[in-house]
């Protein structure tokens, strides 16, 4: 059981198809949250380079922050940049409803999709073994005011997801599709 909690590094590899498919509905434009070797836009930034401290004003952010005990300070990190006009953040993270960031920030979200299964990351475990899925699930979670609307049923980013929609959306009878990045 150890092997579940037990990583080399917090950084793991978004899966190459769930980012391509969230890339679909949005253009992603930065990465704050990388590597030189993970990173999943031209721009990014390393641990180096400081995300927490850098402006996301205007980009379009995918973002898979470092899952440690500093995972608060990046989600308030995408709700506050956010708030910025021309900003919106996607966030991958676990689906950890019982923590303080989640109450404060997550619940803020345009969108939080439920992602069903275990996501495969990439690096970070302490063996060499076949990845396994995580062992927490995971949530897509959208911040940003101007979010386009997103499709969960096949023609959207994943065809598994469970959406979690604001209570205006859910009262206007469900969602409406994004036209694909151009």
């Amino acid at each position: 059981m150890s092997i579940h909690f037990s990583s080399v590094t917090n950084e793991w590899h978004t899966p190459q198809d769930l980012f391509d498919s969230l890339n679909k509905q949005f253009c992603f434009t930065l990465d704050p949250c990388s590597n030189d070797e993970n990173a999943k836009c031209e721009k990014h930034y390393t641990q180096a380079d400081d995300g927490l401290s850098k402006s996301w004003a205007g980009e379009t952010v995918f973002m898979n922050p470092p899952y440690g005990r500093e995972i608060g300070k990046w989600v308030e990190k995408a709700y506050r940049e956010s708030l910025q006009s021309g900003t919106v953040v996607v966030c991958l993270i676990p689906a950890r409803t019982d923590t303080k960031y989640w109450h404060d920030y997550v619940m803020k979200a345009h969108y939080v999709h439920l992602v069903k299964g275990r996501v495969k990351f990439g690096g970070g475990l302490k063996t060499n073994a076949h990845t396994p899925g995580a062992p927490f699930p995971s949530a897509v979670v959208v911040f940003g005011k101007s979010v386009p609307n997103i499709a969960c049923t096949g023609q959207g980013f994943r065809p598994d997801c469970q959406l979690v929609l604001p209570a205006d959306v859910r009262e206007s009878g469900g969602v409406l599709l994004a036209p694909p990045c151009q």
